[in-house]
């Protein structure tokens, strides 16, 4: 079973870690029935939504690991109501940036392959999943406004939908380039979904040259795909070196070092000052704040994401890391309404301050924690240590496939072990304790 599931995950660019144990303590708060609404069932045919005791307002990872959960304590059938915006059943985003975007003659992923919960090795819940558990879908219709008093909410269609408990799980979108500079023009992409990775890939069928705007975990990724189509690939960013929110100048030298050594140009200092068209309106080339231009057909901009928070800023927002303010059960300050996932802003108890953590593991964790929480009588509070982790240049016929994961907090002093040859640890030690470690491994 192990080996099928790592095969599995390795083909579609899926996490092979297993979880980290936690440590859990005791919620100051009363167990979460006491601070459930009540839910009262109501025949009007006003409401869109047959299933109307849970509901769960986003379709992406922690949407699809919840849904489980539920199933799990036998909740589901007959109460559970999920509105997405996409059109799929929820899925295992990082496959997006990872085996989605190889080339199309290396067998690259495709849904349904990896809806969740493939990405934990459990059962793939495709759309006859949630049907078979008398879960109800509600595809491309966002939620676009809410009532907190009548405990309804808006979809964009005009739908009006009732709810009990409120689960939001509406993640974050893609930070964009404004309009004014080039940043919708046809030829830049961003991604997300699998709307925008399909086509992404539509254009790096006809693409000769690529500017990946951006040196973070997106760009990274993506500038690796482009390279596995074989494509002049430049990677342009403001900083002086990759990931300067996780790496060292030391390590991120190293993979500047791979990243070239596989065809990537990099363009490390600058900004964008105007991305250029060209006679049929689409890209040309981008022009950088010096001056200087780069020609380009295809331009993918990785800049980060914001937390999807509208039309929910009257639940009560963070003022420091953004997203829905929550408790250690996910619970917001309004009685039966939850986030979790990318859009939560919860208390990170290793570390004694509120946090967002735009990463799959903590979707899933968060997830289940929260329906945990509120289905029985479990009282600890979520106990997260921070977990990342990237999988590059794994397509048929790369020399060197790269994988890293990162646990912790990088503060301190660093202390590297080993030559990145093909590995590497990076340790963040801080007054005497242990705050981070970074694996590297190329093989």
């Amino acid at each position: 079973m192990a080996s099928r599931c790592s095969a599995l995950l390795l083909k579609h660019g899926l996490s092979l870690r297993c979880p980290l144990s936690s440590s859990l303590h005791r919620n100051p708060h009363p167990p979460f029935r006491t601070f459930w609404r009540s839910f009262i069932a109501a025949a009007s045919p006003n409401f869109a939504n047959e299933n109307r005791e849970y509901v769960i307002v986003g379709g992406g990872n922690s949407a699809g690991y919840a849904a489980r959960t539920f199933v799990e304590h036998g909740q589901a059938n007959g109460k559970l109501c999920i509105v997405s915006k996409e059109a799929y059943a929820p899925y295992e985003r990082p496959a997006l940036t990872k085996g989605y975007l190889n080339s199309l003659d290396t067998n690259p992923s495709r849904l349904p392959g990896f809806h969740t919960c493939v990405g934990s090795c459990w059962e793939r819940q495709t759309p006859d999943w949630y049907n078979e558990k008398g879960i109800e879908m509600l595809y491309e219709d966002p939620v676009t406004g809410i009532d907190i008093e009548k405990q309804t909410l808006t979809t964009n269609s005009g739908k009006l939908l009732k709810y009990g408990t409120l689960i939001i799980a509406t993640g974050c979108t893609s930070s964009s380039l404004p309009e004014k500079v080039g940043g919708h023009l046809p030829g830049v992409h961003y991604i997300r979904d699998v709307a925008d990775a399909n086509s992404l890939i539509s254009s790096l069928e006809k693409a000769k040259k690529v500017v990946v705007v951006g040196g973070g975990y997106i760009g990274m990724e993506v500038a690796a795909a482009a390279i596995g189509w074989k494509l002049d690939t430049t990677v342009v960013f403001p900083d002086n070196h990759l990931l300067p929110r996780l790496f060292t100048s030391s390590l991120a030298r190293k993979y500047e070092q791979l990243y070239e050594e596989n065809g990537v140009k990099f363009v490390k200092g600058s900004s964008i000052q105007h991305i250029e068209s060209g006679p049929d309106g689409r890209v040309a080339g981008v022009k950088l704040g010096d001056q200087s231009f780069i020609e380009a057909d295809l331009v993918i901009v990785g800049i980060g994401a914001k937390p999807a928070v509208s039309p929910f800023e009257s639940v009560g927002l963070s003022n420091t890391v953004g997203g829905i303010q929550v408790d250690g059960q996910f619970r917001t300050k309004i009685r039966g309404i939850l986030a979790i996932g990318d859009v939560a802003a919860f208390p990170l108890k290793i570390y004694n301050r509120i946090s967002r953590v735009e990463h799959v593991d903590h979707a899933r964790k968060s997830a289940q924690h929260c329906v945990k929480a509120l289905l029985t009588a479990q009282t600890d509070t979520y106990d997260y240590l921070p977990y990342f982790y990237s999988r590059v240049f794994e397509y048929e016929g790369s020399p060197r496939k790269l994988w890293w994961q990162f646990y912790g907090d990088n503060v301190g002093e660093t202390v590297e072990v080993g030559n990145f040859d093909p590995k590497i640890a990076t340790f963040w030690i801080d007054s005497g304790t242990l705050k981070i470690l970074k694996y590297h491994y190329v093989n």
